[in-house]
């Protein structure tokens, strides 16, 4: 018997995929509990509509992310720091605040865990990168100043 999961199943499969299964087993277990459909037409067109949507969306988000990326490399985002003699900051510059400055200034919110930079704790210019989405990667600088 062949259903479609409508949750996670341990050891046989994860919500919405399509499996093959003993008729006992989906009869009596799966189906009552809720845990699957019977993949008849209808579940099967619902389920291919679905696939094709988390798709498209997929597709949206890349395309959206490679614009973000074009607008994003190489570019340079200013930090202002309080600093003691020397140029030494109090504190450091964090991914936090510089994650708020490129949506201040490019208009593109990035998390701060998708910024890799270095440990920040004097006045300059200073080399990082930005995971925008899975595999797109820009490399741009912050600038640290009063």
């Amino acid at each position: 018997m062949k259903v479609i999961l409508t949750k996670d199943v341990k050891e046989l499969g994860k919500k919405g995929e399509l499996v093959n299964v003993a008729d006992g087993y989906g009869k009596n277990y799966l189906i009552p509990r809720k845990l699957a459909v019977v993949a008849d037409t209808a579940a099967m067109n619902e389920l291919k509509s679905r696939e094709a949507a988390k798709q498209h969306r997929l597709e949206v988000e890349k395309a959206t992310a490679m614009e973000n990326a074009e607008l994003l490399r190489d570019k340079t985002v200013k930090v202002t720091a309080n600093a003691g003699a020397g140029g030494k900051l109090f504190g450091s510059v964090t991914s936090k605040e510089i994650a708020e400055k490129i949506k201040a200034e490019y208009g593109v919110e990035i998390d701060k865990k998708r910024i890799v930079v270095e440990d920040i704790r004097a006045f300059g210019t200073y080399p990082m990168t930005v995971k925008i989405y899975t595999g797109i990667q820009v490399p741009m600088y912050v600038m640290v100043g009063e």
